[in-house]
């Protein structure tokens, strides 16, 4: 579903990401995880063309994404992308912030929209909130809500970049449940996240990256259980203590 092939990227002459070489297929979850500034958002930010690469491959579901060629629009309506900070339209009301992209971008009517959204915020246990506007919900409740437009558009794959790190601690776990259900439903998702529980939960293989490297792409159980590297070890050490 998604490869990536020795993709390196700088931002001018700092090296963000160093000869990335990954594949996520259908229905894997895969968590990306290590210290902060080891490249992971950058990385995941690449897969659906948020961020241009210099070097390397990507391709999902066949689709070149560094290709100049590629209609990235259309892509990214393909895969969804939920972020750190909910990126709701705080002028629009929550069933309006479901809507707009499906009357935009997949030309649903607008009947056909609300109806589809009203049926996800259902799902994420927010049926109730359709007509607030997004300053009028908890931080997990918006994050909810992003998962729920993300899911709006159909999507072959989700993309999640730390959705949880902005959260109050007991907000994380209303979050973490939806995308625990979306795993086992058979979602093809890669998570940047520092939530080891979740990782240790659904995840089949678990990247772990350092300086814009990927230094482990290996088994979930093989991570946890017997990382590789030192700088692994000491990951682990510190974030499961």
């Amino acid at each position: 579903m998604i490869s990536l092939k020795h993709v390196s990227k700088w931002y001018d002459r700092f090296q963000v990401l160093s000869d990335c070489t990954t594949e996520v297929k259908k229905g894997e979850v895969v968590v990306v995880c290590g210290p902060s500034g080891s490249g992971k958002s950058t990385l995941i930010k690449t897969v659906n063309g948020l961020e241009p690469i210099q070097e390397g491959t990507i391709l999902v579901d066949g689709i070149a994404v560094n290709d100049p060629k590629t209609n990235l629009a259309q892509l990214r309506a393909r895969v969804g992308m939920v972020f750190q900070h909910f990126e709701l339209f705080p002028h629009l009301s929550i069933i309006e912030n479901l809507t707009l992209a499906q009357v935009k971008v997949l030309n649903r009517s607008k009947s056909e929209a609300e109806k589809k959204g009203l049926a996800l915020l259902e799902r994420v246990g927010l049926s109730s909130h359709a007509h607030k506007f997004p300053s009028q919900l908890s931080g997990g409740q918006q994050q909810r809500v992003a998962i729920a437009r993300a899911l709006c558009m159909d999507p072959i794959a989700m993309l999640f970049d730390e959705p949880t790190s902005a959260l109050d601690p007991e907000m994380i776990n209303e979050v973490l449940d939806v995308m625990v259900e979306l795993a086992y439903e058979g979602m093809t998702m890669m998570v940047v996240t520092h939530e080891m529980g979740f990782a240790k939960k659904v995840a089949h293989r678990i990247l772990f990256m350092d300086e814009g490297k990927i230094v482990e792409d290996t088994k979930k159980d093989d991570f946890f259980n017997n990382p590789q590297s030192d700088r692994a070890k000491d990951f682990l050490a510190k974030i499961l203590h």
